[in-house]
């Protein structure tokens, strides 16, 4: 007898729930560079371990009244809506892809859960890690004003890594359809690997010393960019040295050209040589390879596109205008949904700006909020409606 659809609800809400729950752990630790296996739960005033009973994801916040059972010190609500939300993000993506159907991606003519045990859960598996990444970056960037890279990385990887595997687990012919994982063509396969080579050609310039860091602080020598967002330090009431933000942006610019000119190169290449061509048009097009290349491709028109606005910005104005942890966000996001859709996501996100400024100026406040959590609230839209904007893009294009 098949197990009802709400009984899936169910355990995946709470599933979700105790993900929030590690969130948490994670919103805590990481910009604090604490261990997040070690040691277990405390309460930070008291520091009493916090018991099993004591940590049970939603219940044990309303049980206690949000107050620590040993010195009745106020655990912050922030615990409870993280656990709520991440809740909600999990049975929300699942019912629009399995039960509603907002998402199509047949797979041997499956629907439903079918579906899900057809392949699906590869896709819904990814999208959760991403969002559920993103919901502690956007956690993180609303309290401390930056965004942990490692998070950025772990996505990365999950990205690259699945959509590589994705086609051993799913037909070629489906994925490519219905758009479930990043698939490069011939040509945006050569822009990738070139770019990918350059980017490596880049790192080691940078190791050797023969180009230099931006934002590198005299004092330390370490730059706050290798582990966490530098944006916004002002606004964030961090200090930092006075530095002239547009010599900092050629140190960037001059970091990039190694990926802008192996990828133009390989473009290049590719069209003029007919042997280059009949051979990479064999080796590209190999699923595993093509997806491979096709979430690395997303990884650089995700990056590119906020450092851009981040260089060009900077620029105009004399101040630094993103930080490089949304152009690692965009980056790890394009791994997951794919240039097209990251680079619609992107210019989604300043409408859910324009919103809270239109709130702040109804309500009188002036609060201001980074940009990582408009990121990743485009993201989340362009994900739930993935289908409606390719039959746009389709539609635009062919009609």
């Amino acid at each position: 007898m098949a197990v009802p659809v709400w009984i899936w609800i169910v355990f995946i809400f709470a599933v979700g729930c105790c993900v929030g729950s590690f969130l948490n752990v994670v919103i805590y630790r990481m910009p604090r560079d604490l261990s997040l296996v070690k040691p277990g739960s405390a309460c930070p005033a008291c520091h009493k371990p916090i018991r099993f009973y004591d940590n049970i994801p939603l219940v044990s916040w309303l049980v206690l009244h949000g107050k620590c059972r040993y010195c009745k010190s106020p655990i912050s609500p922030r615990y409870f809506v993280i656990e709520l939300f991440a809740g909600l993000l999990f049975i929300g993506v699942f019912v629009f892809y399995f039960v509603v159907g907002l998402r199509h991606f047949e797979i041997d003519s499956q629907t439903g859960m079918d579906l899900f045990f057809k392949g699906g859960w590869l896709v819904y598996l990814v999208h959760i890690i991403l969002l559920a990444a993103f919901l502690a970056a956007s956690a993180i960037d609303l309290e401390l004003w930056i965004i942990p890279l490692a998070i950025c990385w772990f996505v990365t990887g999950v990205g690259l890594v699945s959509s590589t595997i994705a086609v051993y687990i799913i037909d070629p012919r489906v994925i490519k359809h219905y758009d479930l994982f990043p698939v490069a063509s011939a040509g945006s396969a050569a822009l990738a690997a070139g770019a990918g080579l350059g980017l490596v050609l880049s790192l080691l310039l940078l190791h050797t010393g023969l180009i230099k860091r931006s934002y590198l602080s005299d004092e330390t020598q370490e730059p706050g960019l290798d582990s966490k967002d530098s944006s916004d330090r002002e606004e964030s009431g961090v200090g930092e040295p006075d530095f002239n933000h547009r010599i900092e942006m050629l140190k960037e610019l001059v970091f990039l050209l190694p990926v802008i000119i192996c990828s133009v190169a390989a473009w290049y290449i590719l069209r003029k040589n007919v042997f280059v061509m009949d051979w990479w048009l064999g080796f590209s097009q190999i699923p595993a390879v093509r997806g491979f290349l096709g979430s690395l491709w997303g990884f650089f028109i995700g990056g590119a596109v906020v450092w851009a606005a981040r260089i060009f910005g900077t620029f105009a104005f004399a101040k630094e205008a993103m930080g490089l942890g949304d152009v690692y966000m965009m980056a790890a996001a394009g791994t997951v949904i794919g240039p097209i859709f990251v680079l619609i996501a992107f210019f989604i996100a300043p409408f859910f700006g324009l919103a809270w400024a239109a709130y702040q100026m109804l309500s009188k406040k002036t609060r201001q909020i980074p940009y990582g959590p408009f990121l990743s609230l485009a993201i989340l839209v362009v994900m739930i409606s993935h289908d409606q904007v390719l039959n746009y893009l389709q539609f635009i294009l062919f009609r």
